[in-house]
Formats: C-alpha cells, structure tokens, sequence
C-alpha cells in the first residue's frame, strides 16, 4: 500500500502555525518581490480570488483588513517541510517527498485497516506536533493514492483520510465521477485530446485498451491508465538523486545598473548554489550566469547575455565559483541597462567521490573541504547567510522586496518566538500608569 501524505494549503499552515490569530480568516501568500498570489487559504479561496492575482489589486482589501497577506518566507516553509519528513521517516518504514508539502509513504506488508489506522494516526500526531493540517490518501499505486489524496480533501465524510481498493466498489464509483484532467498527469491539452477519443472521466481512462493508448498518445498515459486498475508501473524519482545541473536565480526588488550591485547579487546566488552542489555531494566542471532587463518596458534598452566560464578542475569550493562569476561578469556587463533580474547555474556536474583527481591539484593543497563543511555546518545551525564571502547592503536594489513578511522562527536564533505581555496590555498600562501585570 502507498500513502501520499498532504499539508493543505501549506504556506498558509505555516504562517498560521507562528500565528495563530490568522485561524479562520483569509490569508493569502504573495510570491517573491510581493508580486503576485501563490497560496490562498479556504477563506480566500471562498471570496472567488484567483490565483495568481496581482498583490496591488488587493491593497485596498487588505487595508482594511478583509484579507490578510503575507511576504513568501521560503527558509521557514522549507524548514518546516523538513520537519514533516522526518516526523514521517521516524514512523513509517519508506519516505519520498514529492514535493514541498507532499510525501509519499510506502507501507508494505501493511493491512488495509492497519493502513487505515496508521493515516489516521499520522494525520493527529503532524496536527499535534507541527500544527499542519494534513490529508492522507491510501491506495495500491502513486496515480490512486494522488486521487486518495483529492478525494480526503474535497469529502468531509473520510475526515481527512481516504483508503481506495483497486477493484472496490467505492472506488469505481469516485472515478465515474472524476474528470480525466483531475488524474494526475494529465494536463488541460491531454485532457482535450482524450475527450475526442470518448475518454472524459477516470473511470474511461482505466478501462481503455492499453496498447491503444501507448499507440496514440505515450507510454506514460498507459502505465496511468494501468495505475488506475492498481497495477503499479510508476516509480518515484527519488529527490536525494543528484540533479544534473543546478541554478540560482531571483528578480531584483528593483532594477539596477550599478555593476558592484549586480555583482553582489551574482555572488549570492553562487554561494546558494554552492550549497545546493555539496549537499548532493558533487563538483562542477562549468558556471554559466544570465542577466535580463526587463522585457516588459518597452521604453528601456533590453539586453539579455549569458556566460559560460570553464573551471580548471571540477571543484565545489564556493570560492572557485565566486571566482568564475566574477570572470563572467566581466565579460557581459554593459553600462547603460538597468537589469532586473540575475541567475547563476552550474553545469557539467560529476560526483565528488569518483571525479578523476587531477595530476595538476595533489591532495596536500585541497584542504578546502574543511572550510566548506565548516560553512556550510555554521550556516545550517545558525541559518542561511550567517557566514558569507563578502559583505551585502540589506537595502541594496537588488534585494527582495518582503513588506510583510513573517519572521523565520525555525531558523534563526534572532527571530526566535517571544514570550512576554501582549502589547496591547503594555500600551493601556502605559495610559493608566499601572504597572504590567
């Protein structure tokens, strides 16, 4: 049996964890510079505001306080989505996250009312220990345990936990009833596509002829169509696998032209990437880095360069790549633009514990792991940016623009909770004279 464990809408759990007088009102996430809404509470949800929507469209509702919006604060999400994995690792016997809020379980030799006791179970104890509501689905495959997984959301009745049996009576039913674009996989276009072929619900879908299927569309549509009768065919990929390359990128809170900004900007994404490329344990061969103006204004000039510096040997020590970017940079910059947003990647990527060693760099002068293993050990304790090659300007152009966002309680020793007398009680015994009880 597969268990796809959930956190409803995440982002907005998150905040209310920290907070929880947004319990029950409309909460929205904005993305990165406040721009736009990426997450939206049932609340909101229910006030017909889309996703995707403008944050400035929804100033005027905000300031008066009929909804409540929230700067992204990826580092605490991320955190919490950690812990969530491993609340689950702790307990089941097979973890794989999906995603940042989706995980999936495998429970082998388990049961149905085992599985059915261990969802329930799961779902009170992430409630009591993280404050995350979640759902839990339960089937023989992944594309079943995703519509387990819908199905325990949107049906008050399975109380946040749903079990499908391949060939149950329920579960032919929910799929007669389920559309085809709703099964995972399937896009609006695919769904159009099967539609002309008479195949609208899930239900269609499973009891199509495989080969047909894998004739006329591909050979992922009829495994999905297998997964639907419970024949499992899709297998995870699992996220600890190392990814072949590895990219940093973010829109300025401004645009700039300034060089030594831009710089500072190229130099914080390549140390984040430098993270990212020792946490899967490999080296980069090559670092490539991008700058865009912005294409939206049409009354500025626009140039969009790339580079791609070669490094000597394939390395993850953060100051090798600082060194390539700053080559890079020298090479594209241009006076003149105003440049809005940044990226550095990292390609050509081998493992760190099989690269050839070359004859040109001994063993004796590579004692830089040390120092990154430091960094990077002081960093994840003490949080991200705690130590860092070079100095940055908080308010620089280039900086995320965050207005409203929560503290990063989780991750950092300066934005910890506090416990202490609400402030609305410090401020009518400062007007009464009396002192605070």
């Amino acid at each position: 049996m597969i268990g796809l464990v959930d956190a409803n809408n995440f982002y907005v759990s998150c905040e209310r964890v920290f907070d929880p007088s947004l319990e029950g009102k409309p909460v929205g996430v904005m993305s990165n510079n406040d721009g736009c809404i990426i997450a939206r509470s049932a609340e909101m949800k229910a006030m017909d505001i889309p996703m995707g929507v403008p944050a400035f469209k929804l100033e005027a509702l905000r300031q008066r306080g009929e909804i409540h919006l929230k700067s992204s604060n990826y580092e605490l999400y991320g955190d919490m989505s950690a812990r969530l994995c491993q609340l689950l690792r702790d307990t089941c016997p097979a973890v794989s996250p999906y995603s940042i809020d989706e995980m999936f379980v495998y429970l082998e030799e388990f049961t149905d009312r085992q599985c059915q006791i261990l969802g329930e179970w799961l779902r009170r104890r992430i409630r009591r220990h993280l404050g995350l509501p979640v759902c839990v689905g339960l089937a023989p495959t992944h594309t079943l345990a995703k519509l387990a997984n819908h199905f325990a959301k949107q049906m008050p009745h399975y109380q946040g936990v749903c079990l499908l049996q391949a060939d149950g009576a329920a579960t032919a039913a929910l799929l007669k009833q389920t559309p085809v674009g709703s099964v995972w996989g399937i896009g609006r276009r695919l769904a159009e596509r099967l539609a002309v072929s008479d195949i609208h619900t899930a239900w269609d879908l499973r009891e199509a002829d495989v080969q047909r299927l894998r004739k006329r569309f591909s050979v992922v549509l009829a495994r999905t169509a297998l997964e639907l009768r419970g024949t499992a065919c899709l297998h995870m990929n699992d996220l600890d696998q190392p990814r072949h390359r590895i990219m940093t990128s973010r829109s300025f809170g401004q645009p700039t032209g300034v060089k030594q900004e831009v710089h500072n900007a190229l130099r914080r994404h390549a140390q984040r990437s430098a993270e990212k490329l020792r946490q899967q344990q490999s080296m980069a061969r090559a670092v490539m880095i991008f700058l865009n103006t912005n294409r939206h204004r049409r009354d500025q000039r626009q140039y969009f360069p790339h580079a791609m510096v070669a490094l000597p040997a394939p390395s993850d020590d953060t100051r090798a790549i600082l060194d390539a970017v700053r080559q890079g940079l020298e090479q594209i910059y241009r006076p003149g633009y105003r440049f809005m947003k940044a990226g550095v990647m990292l390609l050509d990527l081998v493992d760190a514990e099989q690269h050839q060693l070359s004859l040109l760099n001994p063993p004796s002068r590579n004692r830089y792991p040390l120092l990154m293993a430091t960094l990077d050990d002081i960093n994840r304790r003490m949080g991200q940016g705690t130590i860092s090659f070079g100095m940055t300007n908080a308010n620089a152009a280039w900086q995320l623009r965050c207005a409203h966002r929560s503290h990063r309680y989780t991750t950092r020793w300066d934005e910890l909770m506090q416990a202490g007398t609400h402030p609305g009680a410090i401020r009518e015994c400062a007007l009464r004279k009396q002192p605070l009880p």
